[in-house]
């Protein structure tokens, strides 16, 4: 019964780690999603800017 309990508390540490990998790994995508999404916001607003002549389109360092 020992050895059963050992395999199965081996088993619930590889999927805890298996989890917080997920996790993190969501999180990177989550932020690249983000990127790509403003990214497209931005060339959305460019291109909508190009065909309207004499509107200029502010932009600044901060």
């Amino acid at each position: 019964m020992n050895e059963r309990l050992r395999a199965l508390e081996g088993e619930l540490q590889k999927g805890l780690q298996m989890l917080a990998e997920l996790d993190q790994r969501r999180a990177e995508l989550r932020d690249t999603l983000l990127r790509i999404s403003g990214a497209i916001q931005v060339l959305q607003e460019f291109s909508a800017s190009e065909r309207q002549p004499g509107q200029v389109l502010a932009m600044t360092g901060d």
